[in-house]
């Protein structure tokens, strides 16, 4: 049974990619990050010796700390944290158990770099209407839960992704672009490497309100008449965003516990 302070595996996944869900820190040791630089959905690598430079962004939110095995550097990095008057707790049997558990992991390699206030910045084109939104709530949810979104005119996401350090996506010519008959969010999720079965068939159901199949999923249909008509309630397209997402999270939740039930 976990200490009050610690969290297992199975707990941690069921609460990562809902609102709220507590930020992540890997403080595996350099070597062992290098040997697997995969982390656990929406985790920043930090250098436990460095704790005092970055653990003031932590402030005002519930983290849980993992290591390698659950031992001395999460553990003293949680009490450290605990004594800054942070809500942290550790992961019981760290990264180790995680793998073990068969749990997702997100590929370092293919996160954009950090600003300088920590956070990954994304550019995109204005008036979102499917993808463009379901993208953010996937890199806020499970990525980078401080990631920041540009939306500009579509001939200006290449010069303000240039000038601005911003990563482009859902645009003609990008990394983060539909591949054939994949969209954005299909690639996003692929590349990333979250393969779970509730983000697969959310997918398809993206897919599907995206490129106007709506044969692919009896829900794509709702998920484009939503979309539509959030972009019709919102001028302001972070506004739009921010109240989108919760119908993200619904659609995540049924994907994830709610497929089987009916209602009449």
């Amino acid at each position: 049974m976990p200490s009050p302070t610690e969290i297992t595996a199975p707990q941690l996944s069921r609460i990562i990619g809902l609102p709220g869900a507590p930020l992540l820190i890997d403080v595996r040791a350099e070597e062992e990050f290098r040997d697997d630089p995969r982390f656990i959905p929406t985790a920043q690598h930090h250098d436990f010796r460095r704790r005092s430079a970055w653990g003031k962004q932590y402030v005002d939110h519930a983290v849980v700390v993992y290591c390698q095995n659950g031992l001395s550097l999460s553990q003293g990095a949680a009490a450290w944290l605990r004594d800054q008057q942070i809500d942290a707790q550790t992961l019981k049997g760290g990264y180790r158990d995680w793998i073990a558990t068969d749990l997702p992991l997100v590929r370092s390699d293919k996160v954009p770099p950090l600003d300088e206030l920590g956070r990954t910045v994304w550019v995109t084109r204005a008036r979102p209407k499917v993808v463009r939104i379901a993208c953010p709530w996937l890199i806020r949810r499970f990525i980078d839960p401080k990631a920041a979104f540009l939306f500009v005119a579509p001939s200006e996401v290449p010069s303000v992704a240039d000038r601005f350090n911003a990563t482009p996506f859902d645009i003609e010519g990008a990394f983060w672009g539909d591949r054939g008959d994949k969209c954005t969010f299909d690639v996003m999720l692929e590349d990333f490497g979250l393969t779970s079965e509730p983000l697969k068939q959310l997918a398809v159901i993206v897919r599907g309100a995206d490129t106007n199949r709506l044969d692919l999923a009896p829900q794509s249909a709702g998920l484009l008449a939503a979309s539509l008509g959030y972009s019709r309630m919102y001028r302001d397209d972070l506004a739009q965003l921010e109240a989108a997402m919760a119908q993200y999270d619904a659609l995540y939740r049924w994907c994830r516990d709610a497929t089987e039930e009916t209602h009449g």
